[in-house]
């Protein structure tokens, strides 16, 4: 940040305070050992509507999480110096995304995908000067959204997502978009250490979208 620009909002820096030493639920703690290394960009910014988050959707001909939305992310490669490099180059190759005007603010602890055998550091960031994106790599993203933090909270889009190996977790219905998974339970945490979580019918129940399992 140079001098003259706005720093990060003040309910950023407190979600970014919690949620870097955020209690990890149960089901995605990771194993003491064994997973492969990777990281997510958790990018807020300031949309049409108040604050958003970037996410993409991923193409339907992958091998694993086939038209799952998520964050950008990826493995953690040899040349990368850490997590948060290897968080803004996926986001960069993801979604064209300028690294330069994002502000890292701060990393969560390591979180487990069993499903992929993944240890997830998620990098929680600020879009202080935001950038075109579009999906870049299309072999792998079919679409790049900013999703307002309030459509999120809005109980109406809200859900309770059951697996048919008989574990259940949140979604939410974004328009066509359906969000699960691991990339759910994490915007679940931040909607609620940041505040913006409203009551919602836990009760609903929803199905996984076909041959997402």
């Amino acid at each position: 940040m140079t001098a003259g620009e706005p720093g990060p909002p003040a309910w950023l820096r407190d979600l970014a305070a919690a949620a870097a030493v955020m209690e990890v639920p149960l089901p995605s703690r990771p194993p003491a050992s064994g997973g492969r290394r990777s990281a997510v960009l958790v990018l807020f910014g300031d949309g049409v509507r108040g604050p958003d988050l970037l996410y993409i959707q991923k193409n339907e001909g992958l091998r694993r999480h086939a038209g799952q939305p998520a964050f950008p992310g990826g493995k953690i490669e040899d040349s990368d110096d850490g997590p948060v490099a290897a968080a803004l180059r996926e986001g960069a190759e993801e979604t064209g995304l300028d690294p330069a005007g994002v502000e890292v603010l701060t990393t969560l602890p390591e979180m487990f995908i069993p499903r992929s055998q993944f240890r997830v550091v998620p990098t929680l960031a600020w879009w202080r000067t935001p950038s075109a994106v579009r999906p870049t790599d299309i072999g792998e993203v079919a679409a790049v959204e900013r999703i307002s933090v309030a459509d999120l909270a809005d109980p109406a889009n809200r859900l309770t997502l059951r697996h048919p190996l008989g574990y259940s977790g949140p979604a939410f219905r974004i328009g066509p978009m359906l969000i699960w998974g691991f990339t759910a339970l994490l915007t679940d945490r931040l909607l609620a250490l940041g505040g913006f979580e409203r009551p919602w019918d836990v009760t609903a129940i929803g199905a996984l979208p076909e041959g997402a399992a």
